[in-house]
């Protein structure tokens, strides 16, 4: 047979099926933790906060510039919920199939996720 996927097959066949090592929670925690961080400052820049934000470096960079966890926790009840929900689908949309679990894990949060 000359396919393409008998050839693939063969391949691992050959190298011998082998598991990527499990994360330790340490890790895990630290990978998840600047994601989170992240994750915030992504939805952040998504409601355009940087527009009413104190902070001038955040309307000259037009980007969240600063504490992402206060910024969003202090303006999340004027953001309505289907604008959320219509960020968290758009993030996970630009989200690339192979991520981690820590970041998939973070990336799956709603806005008000991070506070309780």
């Amino acid at each position: 047979m000359d396919n393409k996927e008998f050839r693939v097959l063969s391949a691992m066949l050959r190298a011998g099926f082998k598991r990527k090592p499990k994360l330790s929670a340490l890790e895990h925690a630290r990978r998840l933790a600047g994601e989170t961080e992240l994750q915030q400052r992504r939805y952040c820049d998504a409601f355009v906060l940087w527009r009413r934000c104190r902070h001038k470096a955040c309307r000259r960079l037009r980007a969240c510039g600063g504490d992402a966890h206060v910024c969003l926790k202090r303006a999340l009840g004027n953001v309505p919920r289907a604008q959320q929900v219509q960020a968290r689908t758009d993030i996970l949309k630009a989200t690339p199939l192979n991520i981690g679990a820590p970041e998939r894990e973070a990336r799956q949060c709603m806005p008000r996720d991070f506070f309780e």
